[in-house]
């Protein structure tokens, strides 16, 4: 009997693979809100077309920021940028696996784009005027705020006007939109404002002693006070607005139509709700509204 039932199971082993390969319907690392890879096909000579027919793509985000990237122990990352990332190379025809991940701190994310390191960005990254001289965006897709993380016995600070008395350190990473914005509540920047390449550097710092808090976006700092509610906690309300967007390489309209209307249809089929449950929305329970994106 046990000889018998061997080759049924071996059939239908074989058959699952050949219809899952025939189909391209599935991909079994696809993630928490990815669903299956598209039966696809672009316009000749279009970015889409180009990556399509690689089957790959590369995608640059954090690696340090719980909820939205962060590098697992397998190396790699896990969170509501990644999966963005994801829905956006399946809507391509690419399988998860095609997807190399590059880490993408706030100082490289115009390099990586600029040099053809990554083919998007997808991490945390506020559209700016400034920013769109020298890239491209899709979206947004997600709207943040700055913050203010502190030491959880610490009740000196309140907000970002705090800094402008006395001598308190605040920690930002090199070249975000949070570590510019707080300056303007700096007494003396020169020695108050700390930066860093990766916040994880920043969290160290603190939970050490060596500043008096963090600043960067709520989502962020929502996601270290999750991991260390023993540590930190957030103080104030949100002092910006930060528009998260999709980097792409400058006057690629064609492809940042594409990605605008991938966002546009995740808003509505329920992959972007299922994108945010599964990872920042463990941090955050406030399901946020798809904002519309800007077909500039």
């Amino acid at each position: 009997m046990r000889r018998a039932r061997i080759p049924s199971i071996m059939v239908a082993w074989v058959m699952t693979l050949t219809v899952g390969t025939a189909c391209g319907a599935s991909d079994t690392g696809s993630g928490r809100g990815t669903g299956p890879v598209a039966d696809v096909a672009f316009k000749a000579g279009t970015t889409m077309d180009r990556l399509h027919r690689a089957g790959k793509i590369r995608i640059g985000t954090k690696f340090d920021q719980p909820g939205f990237g962060l590098q697992g122990a397998d190396g790699i990352p896990t969170g509501f940028d990644v999966e963005i990332g994801k829905i956006i190379a399946t809507e391509l025809g690419i399988p998860v696996g095609g997807i190399e991940w590059v880490e993408s701190t706030p100082k490289l994310r115009e390099e990586h784009l600029e040099t053809d390191k990554v083919d998007i960005v997808v991490a945390t990254y506020t559209i700016n005027a400034e920013r769109l001289e020298h890239v491209d965006f899709a979206g947004p897709y997600y709207v943040a705020g700055q913050q203010i993380m502190t030491r959880k016995s610490d009740n000196s600070i309140t907000g970002p006007e705090t800094f402008r008395i006395g001598a308190k350190k605040v920690c930002s990473s090199i070249g975000s939109t949070p570590a510019k914005s707080i300056t303007t509540y700096l007494k003396d920047q020169a020695t108050q404002l700390i930066l860093f390449d990766v916040y994880t550097k920043c969290a160290d710092a603190l939970e050490a002693g060596q500043v008096d808090a963090v600043t960067t976006d709520n989502v962020i700092l929502t996601g270290f006070v999750a991991q260390h509610p023993e540590d930190f906690k957030l103080v104030g309300a949100r002092f910006t607005t930060e528009p998260y967007g999709i980097g792409l390489k400058k006057g690629d309209d064609t492809f940042r139509a594409f990605i605008n209307g991938v966002l546009e249809k995740i808003a509505k089929d329920g992959r972007y709700a299922k994108a945010w449950t599964g990872t920042a929305g463990k941090y955050d329970t406030n399901m946020p509204e798809a904002p519309a994106v800007n077909r500039y």
